[in-house]
């Protein structure tokens, strides 16, 4: 049996109509508000998240000056992920008519997929053709829809209605996951745990300073949010205005 079966297309195509509901908001404006209806319970994921992740630093070691993974093995847990991701973004590429993007993007993938055995290295940076990264939350963007109310997620963090649906299509359109059997697919599920827990190693200093140095975080996480999210989104904020502690991890 095809790992793409006829009904997972179907089911595809049944998901991608139903965005007609989602496209129906405008896009948000230049110098758009804050819409946090959910305040009161996003605070408290926030709280739960945050909770989450200073156990995580405390068993691993990791955050500020603490041991963690070996800055190698990180960064090729971190290559191999994005790698298996490549595919995905392909398909977001052409659903935004970005032809350029996908043809780099698909020769990203092919390069570090056999230079680069099997994304663990990332050859094809070396040589200009780097990935060109998007997110069915970007298409949804693309088509029209808007961004939705504020939202922090469970163990995801900050996000909209708009974004929140496109981490959901994202994970069922990446097509290299169809193609792998169980084995593998808990070999990809480990290797992003710890894709995700290097980046954070990464990053403890700007991350720590905004969890547990700001006097308000969740006011101060959702703020670069959705500046960061709306800049890359189409500059919704000028640069005079915009100042993200996260620039870094975002352009990583």
């Amino acid at each position: 049996m095809l790992p793409w079966s006829i009904s997972k297309l179907a089911s595809m195509g049944a998901l991608i109509a139903s965005l007609a509901v989602v496209s129906a908001c405008a896009p948000a404006p230049a110098g758009a508000p804050i819409n946090d209806p959910y305040e009161a319970d996003n605070r408290r994921i926030h709280e739960f998240n945050k909770s989450v992740d200073s156990s995580l630093q405390k068993l691993s070691g990791g955050g500020g000056g603490g041991k963690g993974l070996p800055k190698p093995v990180g960064r090729t847990l971190v290559n191999f992920t994005e790698n298996l991701e490549r595919p995905g973004t392909v398909i977001n590429n052409i659903l935004q008519g970005d032809i350029e993007s996908a043809v780099q993007n698909s020769f990203n993938f092919v390069i570090n997929s056999t230079l680069g055995v099997g994304g663990i290295f990332n050859p094809s940076k070396d040589i200009g053709i780097d990935r060109q990264d998007t997110d069915f939350g970007e298409t949804l963007h693309v088509w029209g829809a808007g961004e939705g109310k504020y939202m922090e997620l469970p163990l995801m963090g900050p996000s909209t209605e708009r974004d929140a649906f496109g981490k959901v299509v994202d994970a069922f359109l990446s097509p290299t996951k169809h193609f792998l059997n169980a084995d593998q697919r808990k070999i990809a599920t480990i290797a992003g745990f710890g894709a995700k827990a290097s980046e954070r190693q990464e990053y403890s200093g700007v991350i720590d300073d905004v969890l547990y140095g700001s006097a308000d975080s969740y006011a101060q996480t959702r703020l670069l949010y959705l500046q960061n999210r709306r800049f890359e989104l189409g500059g919704t904020t000028t640069d005079d205005d915009y100042l993200d502690p996260y620039e870094d991890i975002y352009a990583e």
